[in-house]
């Protein structure tokens, strides 16, 4: 099969509902070549369900990224899809999650925020190193991020781990750079999907969007920001390495 990702075996994690931005991702990355994993957390027959409405139905491995046997026991999972030589080419982190408390920044407790930043920015440390045994060949470590470089309304604890996602990306690529693994960012705009449901205020949040993204966005479209995680995990951007790649319409460079 031709395509920009042709021969390349991809590990993606978050997709929960075909409205994601994984899902696309993986939709996009299997009709550019790849061989598409999928790791899923809690209701596991959701997720293979939503598997099968990929262009070719893709497996599913359980992954919690804060249970380490689940982390210690990846690659050998991911072995079993993979056979012979278990080679991984790229992995996509979209896993975020802050339990409601972190949305109030200055009354959120340490329990809160810490769950915060374990699950949406420490996992993508966790998540690299778990797959770096099969990364023998270097590859592409993809992550997506909501602009972590300023204060939005409502978001609060959230903004913070994003912002802590985005330089664990820059660190990640420093000390992986010598064995050809690049780490980026998709810093997205905002999508209408399960995960943006329990962010409150999300609706006044992503009303921005509407006025000031000078090329427009769609937030029922998560399809540019599925591509923008393809071409970061494609060889189109050998030397691309800690950037953060905004797929917004334009509103993270409008002025006030």
């Amino acid at each position: 099969m031709s395509g920009i990702l042709a021969g390349k075996r991809i590990l993606v994690t978050g997709v929960i509902t075909d409205g994601s931005i994984a899902f696309h991702a993986a939709k996009v990355a299997q009709n550019e070549g790849a061989e598409v994993i999928l790791t899923g957390f809690g209701r596991l027959s959701l997720v293979q369900r939503i598997a099968k409405r990929l262009p070719k139905e893709a497996p599913v491995i359980e992954l919690d990224v804060t249970n380490q046997e689940h982390l210690d026991g990846l690659a050998d999972k991911i072995r079993e899809y993979t056979g012979d030589d278990g080679r991984l080419d790229g992995v996509v982190h979209s896993i975020a999650f802050g339990p409601q408390g972190a949305f109030n920044f200055l009354e959120a407790n340490w329990e809160d925020v810490s769950t915060a930043l374990h699950v949406s920015s420490y996992s993508l440390k966790s998540l690299t190193m778990a797959c770096l045994p099969l990364m023998t060949q270097g590859g592409s470590v993809v992550g997506i991020t909501f602009d972590g470089s300023i204060a939005w309304p409502k978001y609060d604890w959230m903004g913070v781990a994003k912002a802590a996602l985005e330089s664990t990306s820059r660190y990640l690529a420093r000390d992986l750079g010598e064995k050809n693994i690049r780490c980026n960012m998709i810093s997205a705009g905002p999508i209408k999907s399960m995960a943006a449901k329990s962010i409150p205020g999300f609706e006044e949040l992503a009303d921005v969007w509407n006025h000031r993204a000078p090329i427009g966005w769609d937030l029922s479209d998560p399809e540019p920001a599925g591509r923008g995680v393809v071409g970061l995990l494609s060889d189109f951007f050998p030397k691309t390495t800690g950037e953060v790649v905004h797929v917004d319409g334009g509103v993270h460079m409008m002025g006030a």
